[in-house]
C-alpha cells in the first residue's frame, strides 16, 4: 500500500492541521516508536480494525477499561436502553447510586465513593481531600508512577534524596509543585528519610499498586507495609490510585492482592476509572465515611462536575461490573494472559533475547531486561530501539500492543486461546529478527 492510498497516513495529515500533534493524547501519536497511527473504524471483541480495513488483535483495550472485549452483547443493550432515557440531566439518577452501592460493595475499603469523569480529576480530586481532611500540605509520589495530569503530579524526582520535585510540563510554575516529594519506588531508604524529615507537613502518600506507566512494576510488600506503617505513624492518608489496577488485576483491585499478604491492610482513599466505566468516561475516588463527608456539600473541601455521574456511562459501567463479578470471571482471564506471558518468556529466551514479564489478572507488562526491574531508573535502561522493532514487527503481524516501551497491556474476556496462539507465532517471527 503507497502512502497516497494509505487511510492512516491520510487522516494523520488531516489531524495534525487541527490536532496538536495530530491527537488527543501524546502517546497516540507514535513519536516514541515512530512511524503512522492507526487511525480505529470499529472495534469487536478482541479485535479492532483501522481505516484500511486491516484487522489487529488488541492488547490496549482503551488502555485497560475494555476487560470484556469491545462490544459486549449485555453491556452494549444496557447503553441503548440508557441513551433512550436521555444523554445528561445535570440531577441525580437511581443508577449513581446503584453504581456507587456496587463499587463499595466489591471494594470493602471504602464506605462511600464520589463519581467524577476522569482518572485526572479523581487523582486530582483525593490529594485536595486528603489535604483538606489532614490540613496538611505536602504529598509523597513515586518517580514512574502516572496520577493524571494534574500541576502538582507533573513532577520529576528533586536533586536530593527525599527532596521536593521539580516541573516536568511548561506551563506548571515552580511554587505548584514545591510541596510534592518525589521518591524512588520500592526504595525504603528514601521512604524512610522523607517521613522522618517531613512527615508533619506530610497529608497523603499516594501511590500506584502496580505501576503501569513504566510498564509493569509492582510495589514489594515489604514496600507497601512500610507505606502503610509510616502513614499510620504520622497521620498521612494512604491513597492508593487503581485507576488502572482497579477491577482489572482482581475483583477487589490491586489492595485486595496486599490484603492477602499484609493483615489489616487498606489504604485510606482509593481512586478508581477505567474497568469502572466499562470504556464511558467515568471515575471515582472513595475512602471510609469520616473522610468521604469532608466533601462539599458536607464538608469544606470543594469538588464538582457537571457530567459527573452521568447517565449513560453509569450503565455502562454497571452493566460491565455485573459480568465482571461472576463466579471464575478472573480465573479464566488470568490464566489466559499467563498463558500469553509465559509463551513470550518462552519464545524471547530461546533466541538468547533479554526479557521478563509479569503480569495479574488481566493486566500485563514484559522488557527487554534479564530481570523485572523495581524502579523506574531500571525501566529505563531497556533496549528502546529493540523494542521498537518489536513493536512494529507485530504490528506488520496485525498484533496491536503499547506503542511505547513504558506502557502496560491488557488482555481482555474476549481474547481466545487462537488469538493467545497467533500473537505467539507472530511474536516468533519477530523475535528471530531481533537477535542482531
Amino acid at each position: 500500500m503507497t502512502p497516497s492510498t494509505d487511510r492512516n497516513v491520510e487522516l494523520f495529515e488531516r489531524a495534525r492541521e487541527r490536532i496538536p500533534g495530530g491527537v488527543n493524547s501524546p502517546v497516540r501519536a507514535f513519536r516514541a516508536v515512530g512511524g503512522t497511527p492507526r487511525f480505529v473504524q470499529r472495534a469487536e471483541g478482541a479485535w479492532f480494525w483501522d481505516a484500511n480495513g486491516q484487522r489487529y488483535i488488541d492488547y490496549i483495550g482503551s488502555w485497560g477499561p475494555m476487560i470484556l472485549g469491545h462490544g459486549h452483547p449485555a453491556v452494549v443493550e444496557a447503553v441503548q436502553q440508557a441513551v433512550l432515557d436521555g444523554f445528561s440531566f445535570g440531577a441525580p439518577t437511581e443508577r449513581e447510586v446503584q453504581l456507587a452501592e456496587t463499587i463499595v460493595k466489591l471494594v470493602p475499603t471504602m464506605d462511600m465513593v464520589r463519581l467524577v469523569s476522569s482518572g485526572t480529576e479523581a487523582a486530582m480530586s483525593a490529594i485536595r481531600l486528603a489535604r483538606g481532611a489532614t490540613g496538611r500540605k505536602h504529598l509523597i509520589k513515586f518517580e514512574g508512577c502516572y496520577h493524571g495530569h494534574a500541576d502538582a503530579l507533573l513532577v520529576k524526582a528533586g536533586s536530593g534524596l527525599a527532596t521536593f520535585g521539580n516541573p516536568t510540563s511548561a506551563g506548571v510554575p515552580p511554587e505548584v509543585a514545591q510541596h510534592t516529594i518525589v521518591l524512588e519506588y520500592n526504595n525504603l531508604e528514601q521512604l524512610e528519610e522523607a517521613f522522618a524529615r517531613h512527615g508533619a507537613d506530610i497529608a497523603c502518600l499516594m501511590i500506584e499498586p502496580i505501576a503501569g506507566n513504566m510498564n509493569f512494576v509492582r510495589a514489594t510488600v515489604p514496600f507497601m507495609r512500610r507505606c502503610r506503617e509510616l502513614c499510620d505513624r504520622h497521620g498521612a492518608l494512604l491513597v492508593f490510585d487503581e485507576v488502572m489496577t482497579g477491577f482489572r488485576v482482581a475483583l477487589g483491585g490491586a489492595q485486595s492482592l496486599y490484603g492477602r499478604a499484609i493483615p489489616g491492610f487498606r489504604p485510606d482513599i482509593t481512586v478508581l476509572g477505567k474497568v469502572i466505566g466499562g470504556g464511558m468516561p467515568l471515575a471515582a475516588f472513595g475512602g471510609p465515611r469520616a473522610i468521604m463527608e469532608q466533601l462539599a456539600p458536607l464538608g469544606p473541601v470543594y469538588q464538582a462536575g457537571t457530567l459527573s455521574g452521568n447517565p449513560i456511562a453509569t450503565a455502562c459501567g454497571l452493566a460491565t461490573l455485573e459480568q465482571i463479578a461472576q463466579p471464575g470471571f478472573y480465573d479464566t482471564l488470568a490464566a489466559r494472559t499467563q498463558s500469553l506471558v509465559d509463551g513470550l518468556s518462552l519464545l524471547a529466551r530461546s533466541e538468547g533475547i533479554d526479557f521478563s514479564a509479569d503480569c495479574e489478572g488481566g493486566m500485563f507488562g514484559f522488557f527487554l531486561l534479564p530481570e523485572l526491574p523495581q524502579n523506574y531508573r531500571t525501566v529505563m535502561t531497556s533496549d528502546g530501539a529493540r523494542f521498537n522493532r518489536l513493536f512494529h514487527g507485530l504490528l506488520e503481524r496485525g498484533v496491536y500492543i503499547a506503542p511505547a516501551l513504558y506502557e502496560a497491556g491488557f488482555v481482555s474476556a474476549a481474547h481466545t486461546d487462537e488469538d493467545i496462539a497467533t500473537t505467539l507465532e507472530a511474536a516468533r517471527e519477530v523475535f528471530a529478527t531481533l537477535r542482531a
